[in-house]
């Protein structure tokens, strides 16, 4: 029992300093996701009888039902007068990092591996985060029903923006890519049950507020699901061959030079505008994260049937971690800094 116990106490102390760094145990759970799917690929691959991937599927679509209960179409049109800070995040959002992604695969070649080019250039087409940005937004001393604002409205841009960017990248690479039953795709599985909720909102909006830590449970549930099935297909076809470990270390330190440009452009784009400190640190932190949430649901869109979504997911899981690791030190600083 003594050793039981001693290593119980190092495992809350290794958890409690990871947490400080913005490692939660969602991002523990998404690392054991992964490790399972490369022993056991075959009960999350489409040759298994327990159909795991069509479940996702149904759950993608609750996801964004519930989101839309909790969107207040009040709340949304109150935040619009701050259009500046409205602007700079979202053109940092969904200008500046595709537009940084594209000049880097111009920079160092377009035909070195193509299938990571595209997870790097769909992680730079997707919405910010929201939960994560209006925590560190508040830790900071931000202007929190800015961040609020701007995280919502960035996921219902994203649904639409996304597909238009991959769009023009997967033409550009692959020569054809058919958006038509993405964007049918998109509106069954995505907008119609954000549209639902939204209706709902009077009746069940604050149902689903009371149970946002629940919901936000469930969500989390899917999309773990979401990656174990995608690394579950990646690894039963042996996508990850000649990957080596190297190659994650230049592509973790490439995703961490990405959050610190485009956090240096917004910063220096809010110092010119001359934003108050709030809505600096709103626009530095909203403008700079990215959505694990919408990447999984959406690659079941976007990348539907494909061996290598694993592959593709790999950057955006990659710089969730780092970026809350990053902006959790940064907001730290600022609250030090404050006081």
């Amino acid at each position: 029992m003594p050793k039981q116990e001693n290593n119980s106490k190092k495992f809350l102390q290794f958890y409690a300093f990871a947490k400080r760094f913005g490692l939660d145990g969602f991002i523990i759970a998404l690392v054991s996701v992964i490790v399972l799917a490369y022993f056991w690929p075959q009960v999350g691959s489409k040759d298994s009888p327990v159909p795991l991937s069509d479940i996702a599927n149904y759950g993608v679509s609750v996801i964004f039902f519930f989101y839309g209960l909790r969107l207040s179409a009040r709340k949304l049109i109150e935040g619009i007068s701050n259009w500046r800070l409205h602007l700079v995040v979202h053109s940092a959002t969904f200008i500046v990092f595709p537009l940084l992604v594209l000049a880097a695969r111009f920079a160092f070649g377009n035909s070195s591996l193509p299938v990571i080019w595209l997870g790097i250039f769909f992680l730079a087409s997707l919405p910010s985060t929201v939960s994560s940005s209006v925590v560190m937004v508040s830790i900071a001393g931000g202007n929190i029903p800015g961040a609020i604002f701007n995280a919502s409205i960035s996921t219902l841009i994203g649904v639409f923006i996304t597909p238009l960017w991959m769009g023009l990248f997967m033409k550009a690479s692959a020569g054809s890519f058919d958006l038509v039953p993405v964007i049918i795709k998109l509106l069954l599985q995505v907008i119609l049950p954000v549209v639902l909720g939204i209706l709902l909102h009077s009746k069940l909006g604050a149902f689903a507020e009371r149970h946002r830590k629940k919901l936000r449970y469930f969500d989390q549930t899917i999309i773990l699901l979401i990656v174990y099935t995608s690394f579950c297909e990646s690894f039963a076809k042996k996508m990850f061959e000649g990957y080596s470990a190297l190659f994650l270390i230049e592509l973790g330190a490439g995703m961490i030079a990405l959050f610190y440009l485009v956090y240096g452009i917004v910063y220096a784009a809010s110092k010119l505008l001359k934003f108050n400190r709030e809505d600096k640190i709103t626009t530095m932190f909203c403008g700079s994260k990215k959505s694990l949430v919408h990447g999984t649901v959406m690659s079941k869109v976007l990348f539907a049937g494909s061996p290598y979504i694993g592959i593709v997911l790999l950057p955006i899981m990659m710089y969730h971690a780092l970026q809350l690791v990053m902006v959790s030190i940064i907001a730290q600083k600022m609250v030090r800094k404050n006081t």
